[in-house]
């Protein structure tokens, strides 16, 4: 097919384009040596006539290669040029230390400042929002509990324990000898003002909720493990390990506590 013809007669013409140029390179060759032209590399030439005959192309070309090679056994390396004119006229090693000091340092400082504005956003995005904090606080109107009552309310999703106790139940509750206590804590600590007490209705064993006004100490009693706490909220009997919890509060006035992390 046609395919076939042009791939033959592409072949044809470079084998005889290589032909012509192999021929042209002999010629020329046989040319120099005629001419007796010196080759680098090479320090003969073809003279049939006078083969012994001094030649003072021959003696040129033999002198530049001994000189080449001396140059090159005493300087085996190459020789690298001289850029000192480049160079900081001023060369005193303190100087440029200070430089290094400075540049890093004002490189420093900016990176710092960055650092602590993407760690601070960072932390800030974790805290609660506003909203969320304003829910987590209650307000208790106190003047509806009479004295020797108590109130459960809901806090964070937790009952909330508010007893107003009569002047007996406080003198109880700080005339308790504190090495008969699994948790020794004084009643003193545990409220603000003696007549309220504050407390978070979870027992500390499992978490059940605990009965107000029963138990041995007429305080709080867990019926899931039969855990006692006494009139402070103080466990006294039962497995419990510790006191009942108390929340961060305070008294906005005589009638009105805020419970909660802004209190």
């Amino acid at each position: 097919g046609i395919n076939a013809e042009y791939g033959v007669f592409v072949f044809f013409s470079f084998f005889a384009l290589m032909f012509s140029s192999v021929r042209a390179s002999s010629s020329l060759s046989r040319s120099l040596f005629q001419q007796r032209v010196p080759l680098r590399g090479f320090a003969f030439h073809i003279n049939k006539d006078q083969p012994n005959a001094p030649n003072p192309v021959q003696q040129a070309v033999v002198k530049e290669e001994w000189a080449a090679a001396a140059a090159s056994v005493s300087h085996p390396l190459p020789r690298v040029p001289d850029y000192s004119h480049y160079l900081n006229p001023d060369n005193n090693p303190q100087n440029r230390r200070n430089t290094g000091y400075f540049v890093v340092t004002a490189g420093a400082v900016p990176l710092a400042y960055g650092v602590k504005e993407i760690v601070g956003t960072f932390v800030d995005s974790m805290n609660a929002s506003a909203d969320i904090l304003a829910s987590s606080n209650i307000e208790v109107d106190l003047s509806t509990i009479p004295e020797g009552g108590s109130t459960l309310v809901k806090y964070r999703g937790k009952p909330l324990f508010i007893r107003h106790r009569t002047p007996e139940e406080i003198e109880l509750a700080q005339t308790v000898e504190l090495a008969e206590l699994r948790d020794p804590e004084p009643d003193e600590k545990r409220v603000q003002n003696p007549k309220w007490l504050v407390l978070i209705g979870i027992c500390t064993h499992l978490g059940c909720i605990p009965l107000n006004g029963q138990g041995d100490y007429n305080g709080w009693f867990c019926p899931c493990h039969g855990s006692h706490y006494d009139l402070s909220g103080r466990i006294r009997k039962g497995p419990a390990p510790l006191n009942l919890a108390i929340p961060p509060y305070k008294f906005l006035s005589d009638d009105l506590l805020l419970v909660g992390s802004s209190a």
